[in-house]
């Protein structure tokens, strides 16, 4: 096993990839982690696939949740003007109950004349204001004649400390994603369908292994009706991953669902 784990971190897999149960397989499941049953592997994983022990500060609540809601709150100025405001969102447990705050920090020339592709800066902080997660988003192209220069995020845990980035990969037919570690070395895959256009129904982006043959989680942009989706830029998202898997790894996702928003549902009504 030792052997093994050495071959891992040789290939730049990293300790964040979904764990498996507690070693004791004769105690019985959390009750404060729901999700432990759904997302358990049939055979446990070695070692160096567990989270890390240490947890970057304000992340500690993240490491317990297997579903978080992203909320994206409704501007109304922007609604009656017809204008491109900074977005806003909250980021829920799934009660429904508030853990963090994400608000975006760009200039308004950017939004309104680079519009989806704008560069951007989100600031995620917790309920006492601290900030805990940051978020880059520089410009970059979004289209599938493309193959250079897509778009990408980098994501900072704590705020000046580079934990991993979230990179478009160039796919003619479906939009795919890596999540990668501070090295840019892939370790999970993020594949969504064809069509996102979600005119009547959720719109999934499966999480995946790298070689695409095992689904650890998704992504989901629920539809939140006719007039919210039509008249309204206001999304909302799930991300649905193992409870264990790294908080590093979780936090990427939340970043992975504000570049959703802006490469796929950014619309209103002036936009139609």
């Amino acid at each position: 096993m030792a052997s093994k784990d050495a071959q891992n971190q040789r290939r730049g897999l990293p300790s964040f990839l979904p764990g498996a149960p507690d070693p004791d397989q004769n105690l019985p499941a959390s009750s404060s982690n729901p999700g432990n049953q759904a997302w358990q592997l049939s055979r446990p994983l070695p070692r160096s696939f567990l989270p890390t022990v240490s947890l970057p500060p304000g992340l500690e609540y993240l490491s317990q949740l297997d579903l978080i809601i992203i909320h994206q709150q409704v501007e109304l100025l922007g609604m009656i003007l017809g204008t491109e405001t900074s977005n806003k969102y909250e980021i829920k447990n799934s009660l429904g109950q508030r853990i963090y705050f994400a608000v975006e920090e760009s200039i308004c020339f950017n939004r309104t004349f680079c519009s989806t592709l704008r560069s951007c800066t989100l600031r995620i902080t917790d309920n006492s204001g601290r900030e805990v997660i940051t978020v880059n988003r520089p410009l970059r192209c979004n289209s599938c004649w493309c193959p250079c220069y897509l778009q990408e995020l980098e994501i900072q845990v704590p705020p000046g400390t580079t934990v991993g980035y979230v990179a478009q990969k160039w796919d003619p037919f479906l939009p795919k994603f890596t999540i990668q570690n501070a090295n840019k070395e892939d370790i999970l895959k993020i594949v969504g369908p064809c069509a996102t256009c979600g005119c009547f129904g959720d719109v999934n982006f499966e999480v995946k292994t790298i070689n695409e043959k095992l689904t650890i989680g998704k992504i989901s942009k629920y539809w939140s009706g006719f007039v919210n989706d039509v008249f309204t830029n206001a999304d909302n998202f799930g991300i649905h991953v193992p409870a264990d898997l790294d908080v590093t790894v979780k936090a990427a996702m939340i970043g992975a669902c504000f570049l959703f928003d802006f490469m796929f549902f950014e619309h209103s009504l002036a936009g139609l």
